[in-house]
């Protein structure tokens, strides 16, 4: 069993901020993988299904983000998982908008969400990052991540989405570079190959070729007298 956890606030008010990004990919794999309704449980939102031949409890905490770690811990303790079982979803500054990265372990790196969650189980969990970029000054980062995606995002927000859904089994599986390619092939499809060039033919005349001349110097000069 996995447990995929994503970070956010709860409300309406908060809904389409860009901190919510881990609530909105948890949203995009409930509907895709005809997950359960979503149901109160360890102080979150629950939705269970399975992805491959893996089933996975998705988790979205309604402590607020800077308590994320009381929901996740009750969760894995009631489950009985360990941190190896934990993925968690959610927005990174240091990634420009619609990158992806995942990884395994590490630091906070002064994620209010991930820093609760260090407290309470460890720093030994997978992570998948998700990009939406910096707003240039540490001054701004908590009105930028406390404000709503622009329209200008939708684009690229709408394909991370899909693509996120798209992976979902692998990422269960444990299969981390199947899921980046699969992310990343929604985001960038595929090139189509090119069409083969057609046949070159030889331009079209109107004139018939000509039949050779057989006659030897002979005949060609008395045929000239005729």
């Amino acid at each position: 069993m996995k447990l995929f956890a994503g970070l956010g606030n709860p409300g309406a008010k908060y809904a389409g901020n860009r901190h919510n990004i881990g609530f909105m990919a948890l949203d995009a794999i409930q509907r895709a993988h005809g997950f359960t309704p979503w149901r109160a449980k360890f102080q979150a939102e629950i939705s269970e299904g399975m992805l491959g031949g893996e089933k996975v409890i998705l988790l979205k905490p309604l402590t607020y983000m800077n308590l994320s770690g009381q929901s996740v811990s009750a969760a894995m303790r009631f489950y009985k998982l360990s941190s190896a079982d934990l993925v968690v979803f959610h927005d990174e500054l240091d990634l420009a908008p619609g990158k992806l990265r995942l990884k395994q372990g590490g630091g906070h790196a002064g994620h209010n969400g991930l820093r609760s969650i260090h407290e309470h189980i460890g720093p030994d969990y997978a992570r998948v990052r998700l990009g939406i970029g910096h707003p240039g000054h540490k001054d701004r980062v908590s009105p930028y991540v406390l404000s709503d995606f622009a329209k200008a995002d939708q684009g690229w927000l709408d394909d991370l989405m899909r693509g996120l859904a798209d992976g979902a089994p692998a990422l269960a599986a444990g299969d981390g570079a199947r899921f980046s390619n699969q992310v990343a092939q929604r985001k960038t499809p595929p090139a189509k190959p090119p069409k083969p060039a057609a046949p070159r033919t030889a331009p079209a005349t109107d004139a018939a070729p000509e039949a050779e001349d057989t006659r030897s110097p002979l005949q060609k000069l008395m045929d000239r007298f005729r």
